[in-house]
């Protein structure tokens, strides 16, 4: 494998909301705020409508995240003499043969933020947090 492009300086993590995409339908360009992102419990808000409680699950190891980007076919040259070979000494690509895919590795990861939906009560207790933080102090 060649050298990587990732550093280890910063913690990449994977947002994962696969169990919230099953139950409700959030729009490809829906708006959204992340809030406390270095909390247990991260908060992620999306449309000013919906809202989801995190936690950082652990992985069995380090998972690799991976860029998938299309490669270039393959050619394929005659390489010995033939009376019949119309196309000597020419490439030709073969028509079977599926264009080739590139991956390179993007982030190791550690951990996986997973989000569920917040309860009325969790929704309630994050509202109160935020109007103490932003309420002027006297």
């Amino acid at each position: 494998m060649e050298s990587s492009t990732y550093s280890g300086d910063t913690d990449d993590v994977i947002i994962d909301l696969d169990d919230v995409a099953r139950e409700l339908d959030i729009p490809l360009n829906a708006s959204y705020v992340l809030n406390g992102l270095d909390t247990i419990n991260p908060v992620l808000i999306i449309d000013g409508s919906i809202y989801l409680i995190g936690k950082y699950e652990e992985t069995i190891g380090e998972c690799l995240v991976l860029h998938e980007s299309d490669g270039s076919l393959m050619f394929h040259e005659e390489t010995g003499p033939s009376e019949v070979n119309l196309f000597s000494g020419k490439c030709i690509v073969d028509s079977r043969q599926l264009p080739l895919k590139q991956i390179k590795p993007v982030a190791r990861l550690e951990k996986i933020l997973k989000f569920r939906l917040m309860t009325e009560a969790e929704k309630k207790e994050a509202s109160d947090k935020n109007e103490q933080q932003a309420a002027p102090c006297e």
